[in-house]
């Protein structure tokens, strides 16, 4: 069964997404089968492998809102061993589309549950805030990674992340 690793930090410009990408890419050079997942709008992971929003037909925002399954969703070996679920700006409409949806904060868990068996490692980067997009990724997580800035700021938003992280 896959490790679910998220990268999360409600500051932005700490490192999240470099961190993500190197991670994933640095596993499967280690012939490790891993799926990164895009979770911000501003798709930075998802171009850091060279993928175009505008070439892509599913997103994360599909399944999100359930109009994909994740396995729609996958864009397969964009490195040997290194899977990708897109990101795009929609997803930033996600937290207002699902605000009346029952089980909200679990729509990812029950959508990796399908496919994690499928890989070794599922590492997902968040966006800079505590969102509903972040909550489902730690809703499904098996570990958080928080990359921080060493200052005053970023480390009273580390406390207020790990109280979301224990809730």
């Amino acid at each position: 069964m896959g490790r679910i690793i998220v990268i999360a930090n409600q500051k932005g410009g700490v490192g999240k997404t470099t961190t993500a990408i190197n991670l994933s890419a640095y596993i499967a050079i280690k012939k490790k089968r891993v799926l990164l997942i895009d979770m911000d709008p501003q798709g930075n992971a998802s171009g850091g492998f060279d993928i175009d929003p505008s070439s892509v037909t599913k997103t994360v925002y599909d399944v999100m809102l359930g109009e994909a399954s994740i396995e729609d969703a996958i864009i397969s070996n964009v490195r040997p061993k290194l899977s990708i679920v897109p990101s795009d700006v929609n997803l930033a409409a996600a937290e207002i589309q699902l605000s009346d949806v029952a089980d909200k904060n679990h729509i990812l868990k029950k959508e990796l549950g399908k496919i994690r068996d499928k890989y070794d490692y599922i590492i997902m980067d968040c966006p800079p805030s505590l969102n509903i997009l972040t909550i489902n990724a730690m809703c499904a997580a098996d570990s958080v990674i928080v990359p921080l800035q060493c200052e005053y700021y970023a480390l009273e938003g580390l406390a207020q992340l790990m109280q979301t992280v224990s809730l």
